[in-house]
């Protein structure tokens, strides 16, 4: 197990930490023990899986705007798929070029695969007769999270 789920006080989700991170709230009594490894400790707790908040943390920012652009999402959002051919894709295109002022933002980037990354190059999907398999979308905190 390397990750441990962090629950708010009203039992909502909240995101993930290490086993170390968790024993440390535990250890600082922000946390308590929500649900734990059977027949494992570590020192005089029981093994985490699940962390509860002693006191409820306000998350009324994690719905108001979704999550902050990031490479990394970007992948996650298209399932590494490239959108112009459907394979594996391990690059980031930007739709409308940074070079013509094109932006890091959800609905101006893709993911991509290298060989339709360098085939596109300077140029608009339109411009190199390379039509997107899907529209670019803003993702949601579940749609990131879930995966």
């Amino acid at each position: 197990m390397d990750a441990v789920l962090v629950i708010n006080a009203d039992l909502g989700p909240l995101h993930r930490v290490t086993v170390q991170h968790a024993v440390r709230m535990l250890c600082r009594r922000v946390a308590e023990i929500h649900e734990a490894e059977p027949d494992r400790v570590i020192g005089v707790f029981p093994m985490p899986r699940v962390v509860r908040l002693v006191r409820f943390v306000v998350t009324r920012w994690r719905f108001n705007s979704g999550p902050a652009w990031s490479r990394a999402g970007v992948l996650r959002r298209d399932d590494r798929c490239c959108a112009y051919c459907g394979g594996p894709a391990s690059t980031i295109d930007h739709i409308l070029p940074r070079s013509r002022g094109g932006r890091n933002t959800w609905r101006n980037t893709t993911a991509a695969c290298y060989a339709c990354n360098q085939r596109k190059g300077d140029r608009t999907p339109t411009e190199a007769g390379m039509p997107l398999r899907r529209e670019p979308v803003n993702p949601g905190w579940g749609a990131l999270a879930g995966r």
